[in-house]
């Protein structure tokens, strides 16, 4: 039956939707938000989402109704004389056309972006990539940001001074609101390498030694450490700075809020330190409260009664409006802010002003990331294989004819396809990196034959890619999955693992009759299996391979359906695993550099190949999807 906890939201349609298409949200039941001293609303790996699924009811909120929802929480925060803060840990960029469909990228969303009023904010990966895109953190969004953009371990070259400084301010001391906790903020980043030459990022390892962070963490008019940063929960980054702290300061409250897993996730250091972990694309607003901190009334309002000993709890909302009204106390006519609605009107002439909606064919299926069986054919990566890259590269005027092997890794792929309408926006969710095609030439087929059998195993090449250029497996599969493996899960995983896959329990409906639940995430973290605030059944999850393989142009089949073999083949592959690829061969006996390697199709795009493939296979003629 359903506990005191939850309720059954009203059976009926939501007739406000923030953008044109946008579907309404479905029914279903909700826990309820533990209210505390210390409120914290989270958002991460947003990839450029602000407008919302299109495709998928459970999350089809948008930036605007954040904004509108943020306001509400702030209201009863301050009705009630309790705390809240909104924070971002960074991947704003790259995934979504209303980032990557502009020229330059970016243009309309940095100013969507900074209609939210976000207390804490740092950086992630996808900002350093590319030397334009941390010019536009340090330009555009530092200052939108400014006092509340932290970059603990990120500096970045300043042209005007020609000199490399900080992002932004290393950490910040503030004291909130209503409660007068005093709170020391850091905002950090992986160990990451893949940055433009233009930034260095700092090891943590080496962060934590330097004087100002040794000097900031030995305050003792804390109240509490607030780490935020684009760093996994369960990482050894976190694990680090949590015992540098604790080895100074024993006692004091750490809330550390993490990213870039594209997981929902929580878990615990200690009685007194805990972290949360919010999800991906807009999907989640992550909810962590803290009851039992200590205050020192310095801002002469009277604090909340203080329970007994530090009390963390959390919450990942789904964002979607049911969630949002139920949870704001709110309705239909009573949700949406002046401010929150011009937000959703500035995110639809944006999308309008882009095309995303132009339509370059209608998918006849769905195809699945994660939750089909690799090979299938409801896979993803089935389609590609067996369709688009045979079919695209085989096109290619660089060698036309000429027996291939294509390899492509599948974190390449970041999105389903729905059944239905594959937009200009669609060909951005499903691939958003720019990044094209290399080849070697005249590859001996039986070293080129056994590169992919290396890549999707554990070995010689894999070590050697992380000695010598910084790169782990993990970052070959899409990160849901990469980041689902043991560096990132605690000592009891296996014992998480399985009972995760458990039983579903029964809930009733509102007349004791068996209530049948949307598909959805059903998390079990260190806290349990109560964190999502609706309760949805259990979605499949299947592992993929490292990366798939596609033969272009080879020979025909035998009688007896025997693929003939060249003696040899042109070895095609997406750029990002040239690394990986030229690796493999070296230790299969044939020696290449990147100086033997070449742009194939002329530098497309994978993007551009899988839009060019939709539009000549589900072209529609301009007639829309059934």
């Amino acid at each position: 039956m359903i506990g005191p906890a939850l309720l059954l939201l009203a059976l009926v349609p939501c007739a406000f939707t923030a953008q044109p298409g946008a579907p309404s949200p479905v029914a279903a039941p909700l826990r309820e938000l533990q209210w505390a001293q210390l409120n914290l609303l989270q958002t991460t790996d947003t990839h450029g989402w602000h407008g919302g699924h299109l495709q998928e009811p459970s999350f089809s909120a948008d930036w605007g109704d954040y904004v509108s929802f943020a306001k509400h929480m702030r209201d009863r925060a301050d009705a009630d004389g309790s705390d809240l803060l909104l924070i971002d840990t960074g991947d704003r960029v790259e995934g979504n056309g209303l980032y990557d469909a502009s020229e330059p990228k970016g243009l309309y969303t940095f100013d969507i972006f900074k209609e939210q009023d976000i207390d804490v904010i740092c950086s992630g990966n996808h900002e350093l990539y590319k030397q334009n895109s941390s010019e536009n953190e340090f330009h555009i969004t530092v200052p939108n940001f400014k006092g509340n953009y932290l970059a603990s371990n990120l500096d970045i070259y300043n042209p005007e001074t020609e000199e490399f400084e900080p992002l932004a301010p290393r950490f910040k001391k503030f004291t909130t609101k209503n409660q007068g906790i005093r709170i020391l903020a850091f905002g950090f980043l992986y160990d990451f390498a893949g940055n433009a030459n233009n930034t260095i990022v700092r090891t943590i390892k080496d962060t934590v030694k330097e004087d100002w962070f040794q000097e900031a963490i030995r305050d003792r008019d804390v109240d509490l450490f607030l780490i935020i940063g684009h760093v996994p929960v369960r990482s050894p980054e976190y694990t680090l700075l949590y015992k540098t702290i604790r080895a100074v300061q024993w006692d004091v409250p750490i809330a550390f809020i993490g990213g870039h897993t594209h997981i929902r996730d929580y878990t615990t250091y200690d009685r007194k330190a805990a972290a949360l972990e919010s999800g991906r694309y807009m999907e989640t607003i992550g909810f962590m409260s803290i009851d039992g901190l200590s205050t020192d009334g310095s801002n002469g309002i009277a604090p909340m009664p203080a329970k007994k000993g530090i009390t963390f709890a959390r919450r990942y909302i789904d964002n979607n409006l049911f969630s949002m009204y139920h949870h704001s106390r709110k309705n239909e006519s009573t949700f949406p802010t002046e401010h929150g609605r011009n937000v959703s009107a500035l995110i639809a002439s944006s999308r309008k002003s882009l095309d995303l909606d132009k339509l370059h064919g209608c998918a006849p299926r769905d195809l699945w990331v994660n939750r089909a069986p690799y090979p299938s054919d409801a896979s993803i990566f089935t389609w590609l294989e067996e369709s688009v890259l045979p079919q695209q590269l085989s096109a290619s005027t660089e060698r036309e004819g000429r027996p291939a092997l294509a390899i492509t890794n599948t974190g390449a792929m970041r999105f389903d396809i729905f059944k239905g309408a594959f937009t200009k926006d669609s060909t951005f969710l499903v691939c958003p990196f720019t990044s094209g095609f290399r080849y070697v030439k005249d590859v001996p087929y039986e070293a080129a034959s056994k590169v992919l059998n290396l890549l999707n195993h554990q070995g010689p090449i894999m070590q050697e890619a992380e000695e010598k250029h910084g790169l782990r497996s993990w970052m070959l599969v899409p990160p849901e999955q990469g980041f689902a493996r043991p560096e990132f899960m605690p000592a009891n995983n296996e014992e998480r693992r399985v009972r995760g896959a458990g039983q579903q329990i029964p809930l009733a409906g509102t007349r004791g009759e068996k209530l049948e639940l949307i598909p959805g995430y059903t998390t079990r973290d260190d806290a349990g299996d109560d964190g999502d605030d609706t309760l949805h059944s259990k979605i499949a999850f299947y592992n993929v391979p490292n990366c798939i393989q596609a033969p272009v142009n080879f020979p025909s089949r035998t009688a007896d359906g025997v693929l003939q073999e060249p003696e040899s083949v042109d070895l095609i592959y997406n750029e990002f695993v040239q690394a990986w690829v030229l690796t493999a061969l070296k230790y299969l006996g044939e020696e290449y550099s990147s100086d033997d390697t070449e742009a194939y199709m002329k530098g497309k795009t994978f993007t551009d190949v899988i839009t060019d493939w939709v539009s000549e296979n589900w072209g529609t003629d301009g007639e829309d999807c059934p």
